[in-house]
């Protein structure tokens, strides 16, 4: 899955026409989000069946438009607030391969005390 950087990706709520292209997904993020498509952010765009996504990020050289349709079953989209919700890098990539990415927890690991 193509994630740029550390950036966190962003979902957008309301489902999006999927015969939008990359410059009109990009206005979309400018005017709708606020934010600098141009900027590294990463933004995840969901069709109305929920089965569909399409991911728009610039990689520093140009657009990248990433499509998905699930053969079988739907994406598990998150209830969102305010329009947009953030992902991490792994909740993205478990919705990316069709996981119920609500399962993906981060675990905290203590440092070792010496190198062993």
């Amino acid at each position: 899955m193509i994630v740029a950087g550390a950036r966190q990706p962003i979902l957008i709520a309301k489902p999006v026409d999927f015969r939008c292209g990359h410059q009109a997904l990009a206005l979309m993020v400018q005017t709708e989000l606020k934010l600098d498509p141009h900027s590294g952010v990463t933004v995840i765009f969901r069709s109305k069946r929920g089965d569909r996504l399409k991911i728009l990020v610039w990689d520093g050289t140009g657009m990248v438009l990433t499509y998905k349709v699930l053969e079988h079953g739907s994406f598990a989209w998150p209830k969102v607030q305010d329009g947009v919700m953030r992902l991490s890098r792994a909740q993205a990539e478990a919705l990316f391969e069709g996981l119920d990415w609500r399962r993906t927890v981060a675990r905290r690991v203590a440092a070792p005390t010496a190198a062993g």
